[in-house]
């Protein structure tokens, strides 16, 4: 199979659904140089909407989260401790989602994948396409996941702590 980029309609859909979904997508990295970083997404986390006390757009949807109410297929690089992490929005103008991506093959952790993808706060707001810095592309690869509480989030409600909206790439198969 050829590799197909994943359009501005592949992030239409919600954040819950498209997490375990991006495992095993490839996330394209453009760097300077014009070289293309290709690395396997191995974990990714949901986060959907106000209503969850997990989500950076909980409270606001100004400052750092207002890419999260755009519609679906930008890249929000946000500073967590020293680490620029990479959340993909999702979903529909005006409902802020999106999926954090957790690990790729060999990078366990979003600060370790967002140091080996070189992420930089300007890539904020960013289009996930080849025109840009970052994009999802689908090379046929299907896997099996695990689904896990959310980790990290000491602020939310211990119900949206529970929630499983954590998945982790498991069985591999072409």
């Amino acid at each position: 199979m050829t590799d197909v980029v994943l359009g501005r309609g592949y992030y239409s859909r919600s954040a819950v659904d498209l997490a375990p979904d991006m495992l095993g997508k490839i996330l394209c990295r453009r760097f300077e140089d014009g070289t293309v970083g290709r690395f396997r997404i191995v974990e990714t986390e949901a986060y959907f909407g106000e209503e969850d006390t997990a989500c950076h757009a909980h409270r606001c949807s100004t400052g750092r989260a207002r890419v999260m109410y755009s519609a679906g297929g930008l890249a929000y690089v946000h500073r967590c401790h020293m680490y620029n992490l990479l959340t993909i929005v999702t979903g529909p103008e005006g409902h802020p989602e999106g999926v954090l991506i957790r690990g790729v093959e060999g990078h366990d952790g979003p600060g370790r994948t967002g140091r080996a993808l070189g992420l930089e706060l300007p890539m904020y707001g960013s289009p996930m396409s080849p025109d840009s810095f970052l994009w999802l592309e689908d090379d046929g690869f299907r896997t099996g996941f695990s689904s896990h509480p959310r980790i990290g989030i000491p602020y939310a409600s211990e119900e949206d702590r529970a929630r499983l909206w954590r998945f982790r790439a498991s069985e591999q198969s072409e």
